[in-house]
């Protein structure tokens, strides 16, 4: 199972949309897991019209409409592995064992916020934020993960879109 992993989008904004590369991508998944911040509801319903299923929770910025739909937190099955979600993951200390207390039954976390890609993994848990596809910040690039999904495990990829 291909799973895309996406964050942060912050639209509508002026004229930006999702870059085509990550529109691709994400119409070529059977799921897209977002983890917050959208802004505005015609962000959702964009994702929402690509086809695949999107699973979803609200982020900080999220008008109150997405704030009263989506959860703050939630678990997705994927193929019998289990994936936490989350926007605001907190500080970086300490993340990892904070995050895998908050989920005990996940084996991974996917989360935003922060707009700064990272994947770490402890024993067999991961936590995975895909940054943004659409507002780097401090990040070097705009970016997205994918997620595939085989065998019983997990693995998280860093997409760098243009």
């Amino acid at each position: 199972m291909l799973i895309a992993v996406i964050a942060d989008t912050h639209l509508p904004r002026g004229t930006r949309t999702l870059p085509a590369a990550c529109v691709e991508r994400l119409r070529g998944c059977q799921l897209i897991l977002h983890a917050g911040d959208f802004t505005g509801r015609a962000a959702l319903d964009e994702l929402r019209a690509l086809g695949p299923p999107v699973v979803a929770v609200h982020g900080n910025v999220d008008e109150e409409s997405l704030r009263r739909e989506l959860p703050e937190r939630r678990v997705v099955s994927a193929e019998h592995l289990r994936i936490g979600m989350v926007h605001d993951a907190g500080p970086r200390s300490g993340r990892l064992e904070r995050l895998r207390l908050a989920f005990p039954d996940a084996d991974a976390v996917v989360f935003g916020h922060s707009h700064l890609p990272l994947h770490e993994r402890v024993e067999g848990f991961q936590i995975f934020n895909p940054g943004s596809p659409t507002e780097r910040r401090r990040a070097p690039t705009r970016s997205m993960g994918l997620a595939r999904v085989e065998g019983g495990t997990i693995e998280f990829e860093l997409i760098e879109l243009p």
